[in-house]
């Protein structure tokens, strides 16, 4: 029998991580899309029962609670669950540990499944997919969306190649690369992520020319992509003050 929560093992490459050796948060995200598709798959309802018949697991809503990001070399581990379906979303729910068993992370996500080529939410039974799911006590609330006002400042970028995944769309990782470098050395150079909450609203094709409008408040963050006049996504987040030194 699967276990229902899910976990896997990491020691930090230098690749995972950013200048101040911390976690990069497009890698976070990576992993979490990873350790759900991986769990999935274990569960039965992977692959041959979605992609190989034209479905596409989608995630369209995130939230993050960051402790502490770990560092180069660090030993971690990431560990995932199901929550009760809801008709034709699947929550999820993560936390990542460090090697001393602290919780350093958490968060929590909703998925669905979508046709290949209508782009389209279809009802998991039409596929026989079945996600058990439990309650562990460490689950953190889901997303319920995210909707924000005029940002103050734009920046405009074309999706290159190396930003487009599996599913033909611009990876949802990279939108965190986008929020990195807009935010900027000088940011980053003194603050750390504590929260951050996403909403997926509409794929970013390649080729696509992205405009992306922001507002920088002190410790906070908001962000919306938009393709043409359409928002495409919308985030999020609040930061901390580091300790540490500048690099």
């Amino acid at each position: 029998m699967v276990d229902l929560v899910y976990s896997t093992h990491r020691k930090l490459l230098a690749d995972d991580v950013t200048m101040y050796r911390d976690l990069r948060l497009s890698m976070l995200m990576r992993w979490l899309q990873e350790i759900s598709i991986a769990h999935t798959e274990a569960l039965g309802a992977g692959r041959a029962k979605t992609l190989d018949k034209g479905a596409l697991w989608v995630v369209c809503r995130v939230r993050l609670e960051v402790e502490k990001l770990p560092c180069y070399d660090d030993e971690i581990t990431l560990s995932s669950w199901a929550g009760n379906t809801m008709r034709v979303l699947f929550p999820r729910y993560y936390q990542m540990s460090d090697a001393n068993g602290n919780s350093i992370v958490k968060a929590s996500a909703v998925w669905l499944l979508m046709d290949a080529k209508k782009r389209k939410m279809v009802f998991p039974e039409n596929y026989d997919v079945v996600v058990p799911g439990i309650v562990t006590g460490n689950e953190i609330p889901l997303s319920f969306g995210v909707s924000l006002p005029n940002q103050q400042q734009s920046k405009r970028f074309k999706v290159a190649y190396s930003q487009v995944d599996i599913n033909g769309h611009m990876n949802n990782a990279k939108y965190l690369d986008c929020m990195d470098d807009v935010l900027g050395k000088d940011f980053l150079d003194t603050h750390m992520l504590k929260t951050l909450e996403i909403e997926f609203k509409s794929e970013i094709k390649y080729g696509a020319s992205v405009r992306l409008e922001y507002t920088i408040d002190e410790d906070f963050v908001t962000m919306i992509g938009f393709v043409r006049n359409r928002p495409c996504f919308e985030l999020k987040a609040s930061f901390a003050k580091r300790n540490n030194t500048t690099l």
